[in-house]
């Protein structure tokens, strides 16, 4: 930060402009990061309760975020398939990314996130084609009820 001198007066004064630009790149950094982390959570999806759920030990290797509404509609990076099938095209480009990276498959973990009224035969569906495209771990989201 420069300080200039006035001409003729005592009074130094601090060129505040670095900061102000630094505040705003700073703003713009995390308006950018707040966004990504919004695409993995849907706010129409209402989580179920249970007292057994608990964060993950460790974060996951490669997480695949799949959401469930209540009328079986599937969410997969912010676009909306309403039909289960329509998701196979997305978990195969998944799939080829991981082999271009040669990593197995095992690696990618299927994260559920299923709304509380979601049938379960739905869900089953989902783990079923999740499967057939050669996929083994899953994980199922629920919101951690707090015991009084």
């Amino acid at each position: 930060m420069r300080i200039r001198k006035k001409s003729g007066s005592e009074i130094l004064e601090g060129d505040l402009t670095p900061m102000i630009d630094m505040t705003f790149q700073l703003i713009a950094f995390f308006m950018v990061l707040i966004n990504f982390s919004q695409s993995e959570s849907d706010q129409r999806i209402m989580l179920p309760q249970s007292t057994l759920a608990k964060p993950p030990d460790r974060p996951m290797e490669y997480p695949i975020t799949i959401q469930v509404m209540a009328s079986g509609t599937l969410v997969y990076g912010g676009h909306e398939l309403v039909n289960m099938n329509r998701l196979r095209p997305y978990l195969v480009n998944e799939r080829s990314v991981l082999e271009g990276r040669k990593r197995p498959l095992s690696d990618a973990t299927v994260i559920i996130r299923a709304d509380r009224d979601t049938k379960a035969g739905v869900v089953q569906k989902l783990i079923q084609v999740c499967q057939e495209e050669r996929f083994e771990k899953f994980a199922l989201r629920a919101k951690e009820e707090v015991v009084p």
